[in-house]
């Protein structure tokens, strides 16, 4: 569990699937239905569709090794120097928790830009993040993420400190009225942020429900779209207006697959053996539910 609790950061802002092996099916009803002046012929012959997706899992596996007598004479010393008992020493629980949160770690640096590579051997090779979801999306004739499909708006001019908050109005005023409704973040980068706290502290001075530097929601929103300024998104491409709950991040954390584990297979090295599943996937891409802004130039 020490790996997801490192992506805590990340995960209060997005939905956590536990359970799922691989793959699991999720996606976005859609479909009306209305009542009418009462008829004794009329039937509504309209379909309602369940437009799927995938969320994929992938499986992925560390072994490092650590030998607990090069740090023998430090202030980690112990006295035990061989056989199982190495397995058992202060030093080697706490290497294992910093390994296990440094695993996490890089799960949240790649959690945008990572592209499945299966023959990899990096956090960056395991799966697909939402930066790359969203690029694959936007290709082909059929893209599932366009202009005219409502779901992008493509921004012709690069954001700083003397237009940030009217782009992000801006934002915020072109996505889909049912998305208008709903709680929504808005991830950005942290430069993005700083740029709109500046520009909005120029723009609106000293007036008195200006109370404080730090801007939080995007202006005439209602406190209803949340700006998320993370770390791990400095250098997107793009900024995605969603709901929490359209953001999956998907662990199994629950099968006999997943281990970690202190083995000894040599006479003074441990190995830290470490096996999860890992992905990540937007429940639906659907205007009602999400807006992706290509920033100008890939900023």
């Amino acid at each position: 569990m020490m790996p997801v609790f490192a992506l805590n950061e990340f995960l209060q802002h997005v939905s956590l699937r536990t359970g799922i092996r691989y793959s699991e099916t999720v996606g976005q009803m859609s479909g009306s239905m209305e009542l009418g002046p009462y008829s004794e012929t009329r039937i509504d012959d309209d379909d309602v569709k369940i437009v799927g997706r995938t969320l994929y899992t992938y499986f992925g596996s560390v072994v490092k090794k650590f030998s607990p007598n090069s740090v023998y004479q430090s202030i980690y010393g112990n006295a035990i120097t061989k056989g199982e008992g190495l397995k058992n020493v202060d030093i080697t629980r706490e290497v294992l928790n910093f390994l296990a949160k440094k695993v996490g770690d890089s799960l949240y640096w790649n959690m945008w830009n990572a592209v499945r590579n299966a023959d990899g051997t990096k956090t960056k090779d395991l799966f697909n993040g939402f930066d790359t979801i969203t690029t694959t999306e936007m290709s082909g004739q059929n893209a599932g993420i366009s202009v005219e499909n409502g779901n992008l708006l493509q921004l012709d001019e690069a954001i700083d400190s003397t237009n940030a908050v009217d782009i992000l109005k801006t934002i915020w005023r072109k996505a889909d009225p049912m998305l208008q409704r709903e709680k929504c973040k808005l991830f950005v980068a942290p430069s993005i942020l700083d740029a709109y706290n500046d520009d909005y502290k120029a723009t609106t001075g000293a007036i008195a429900y200006n109370t404080q530097f730090k801007q939080t929601f995007v202006e005439g929103s209602e406190n209803r779209c949340e700006i998320v300024a993370l770390a791990n998104k400095a250098n997107s491409p793009y900024i995605h207006l969603t709901t929490k709950q359209n953001m999956l991040v998907g662990v199994n954390q629950k099968g006999e697959e997943e281990t970690v584990a202190v083995e000894k297979h040599e006479a003074f090295v441990l190995q830290f053996i470490m096996t999860a599943f890992f992905g990540c996937q937007f429940e639906t891409i659907s205007k009602e539910r999400l807006l992706v802004t290509a920033l100008h130039n890939g900023e």
